[in-house]
């Protein structure tokens, strides 16, 4: 066999190999479902804002949404965009000072990125983080029951990040446990000296719909 024929022939051997190498290098990356849509149900801890004048926020029920999309993976790690709403009704303020705002309803919407460590096994760990819009209401009431002098809205910018893991229940659903902070400016507490950012901290479960 000449030296054309032998170098023809090692390049079909190699059309032909490549493929079914390729092929067993991936047989086990299965890919992960490439949409999640998650429901959550969580709780906003207690934060106090001062000490001179005393006003705490209070605890509020976080009612969550989040909708990702895988846009890359390995056996390793998957990335994955993602958009995280999160409303709470309200959260009751004290305060040694009666002017202070009676109660305060959040909104964060907050698109980013998630990176999840182990993305097909039955456990994947992840880190979160994001930065988007938050939006405040103020109580129409004072703490002393009189009309609020606060804006009855304010919009602020908003960054959150967190952790949390996915617990794979079967194929097309998984049960997710999450921390989170969503750092924000304050809301209008009607006390002029409260200024500045604030951490708004959700610890809470959810239940994840994936699909292709």
């Amino acid at each position: 066999m000449n030296r054309y024929h032998r170098s023809t022939a090692g390049a079909l051997c190699l059309r032909c190999v490549f493929p079914l190498l390729m092929t067993a290098l991936c047989a086990g990356q299965e890919a992960p479902p490439r949409n999640e849509l998650a429901f959550g149900l969580g709780g906003l801890t207690r934060h106090r804002r001062s000490d001179v004048p005393m006003l705490t926020l209070g605890p509020g029920v976080a009612l969550q949404v989040n909708y990702g999309r895988r846009i890359w993976f390995t056996d390793t790690f998957a990335l994955y965009g993602e958009v995280h709403f999160l409303a709470s009704p309200s959260r009751e303020i004290t305060a040694n000072t009666s002017v202070a705002t009676h109660d305060v309803a959040s909104l964060y919407i907050t698109p980013g990125i998630r990176l999840k460590l182990r993305p097909t096994s039955k456990i994947s760990p992840y880190f979160a983080a994001g930065g988007g819009y938050a939006e405040y209401e103020q109580s129409r009431l004072q703490l002393d029951g009189r009309p609020n002098t606060a804006p009855r809205e304010l919009s602020r910018a908003a960054v959150d990040f967190g952790v949390g893991s996915d617990f794979r229940v079967w194929r097309w659903i998984e049960l997710r446990g999450e921390l989170r902070d969503f750092y924000s400016g304050s809301p209008a507490y009607n006390v002029p000296s409260i200024r500045g950012g604030q951490h708004n901290v959700v610890a809470g479960g959810a239940i994840v719909f994936r699909w292709h």
